[in-house]
């Protein structure tokens, strides 16, 4: 990270994320559920609506009902931050079941050579328009295989359909194949670890109704800011937010310290110094120009988070 020393401003318009007041913590937080077979995604997503009491929520990514494991769920003010969980990488655990036994380094070979780009057409049953699109699988590894049935862990693109890749994989192999079952394991920064169901968050609400006490409901819901861990950041003065908070361009004297390898164009994420998200903004230029200039736009608004300060 490139540090620029400046000077500290006596004036503070951000707080640190687990310090806000409840409602603001809530308002501005996720919940990842760890989602039973049975609902739909945005049936869950309406159910943690009614929990909270709150008019807004946003998912990361349908599953099917059929499908369990990591969903991610945006809350409020939080909901602007979707696309970002949405476009990031997924990680699955899938069970493949073929259609008669093939030699094992023939399931192996074939497998791998389904890493890197691929091309699928969404199926029938699908939100999307149905043409050939390309996706990237990051990776496939073998965790277990027993005659027809092979146990998978794929990372991959979001917008993959891993039961379409299984019937592709069945295709190559000239025997046939199906997804038998499948588990969402990871979901950009978030996987099971971060997983809580449905009831923990509903008693944990409760408590605080009843009790005043807020503890547990802080162990569930998570910051927002979370969700932008892998996104590049750019730290930003606090006199710089107010101006940041009218959709005003991030200009080079409002800035403490970039991340590397920032491009121009990127996506990236505007912080203050108390680790709240401002905004999201395109980058004007990358990191070297921006360390090498004194003035100057740096990154236009996209989507900003924090109210609206009239100074």
């Amino acid at each position: 990270m490139i540090i620029n020393i400046c000077t500290k401003s006596k004036v503070t318009y951000s707080i640190q994320p687990k310090k806000r007041n409840i409602n603001d913590y809530i308002n501005k937080g996720l919940v990842v559920i760890n989602k039973v077979r049975g609902p739909t995604s945005h049936e869950l997503a309406s159910f943690i609506k009614k929990i909270l009491n709150i008019n807004k929520v946003g998912h990361s990514g349908s599953l099917d009902p059929k499908v369990t494991g990591v969903q991610p769920i945006m809350l409020s003010k939080a909901t602007k931050a979707v696309q970002i969980l949405r476009l990031s990488g997924k990680e699955y655990i899938c069970f493949l079941k073929l259609h008669h036994i093939v030699p094992e380094n023939n399931i192996k070979k074939v497998i791998s050579d389904f890493e890197g780009i691929i091309y699928q057409t969404p199926p029938v049953k699908s939100a999307v328009k149905r043409k050939l699109r390309k996706k990237k699988i990051y990776y496939i590894n073998i965790l277990e295989m027993n005659k027809k049935n092979i146990l998978l862990k794929i990372g991959c693109e979001a917008g993959t359909y891993i039961r379409k890749l299984c019937h592709d994989i069945g295709l190559a192999l000239g025997v046939g194949a199906h997804m038998q079952e499948l588990v969402r394991s990871k979901v950009g920064p978030f996987e099971y670890k971060h997983c809580v169901t449905i009831q923990k968050l509903s008693d944990a609400y409760d408590y605080w109704i009843k009790n005043g006490d807020d503890s547990k409901l802080r162990e569930v819901i998570i910051p927002m800011e979370e969700a932008f861990k892998y996104i590049p950041k750019i730290i930003i003065k606090e006199t710089s937010i107010p101006s940041i908070s009218n959709g005003f361009p991030l200009k080079r004297p409002g800035i403490i310290s970039i991340d590397k390898n920032i491009k121009n164009n990127d996506i990236v994420c505007l912080f203050s110094n108390n680790g709240e998200i401002i905004s999201l903004a395109k980058s004007m230029m990358n990191t070297k120009e921006i360390s090498n200039i004194k003035k100057g736009i740096v990154a236009k608004q996209i989507s900003v988070f924090i109210n609206q300060i009239n100074k």
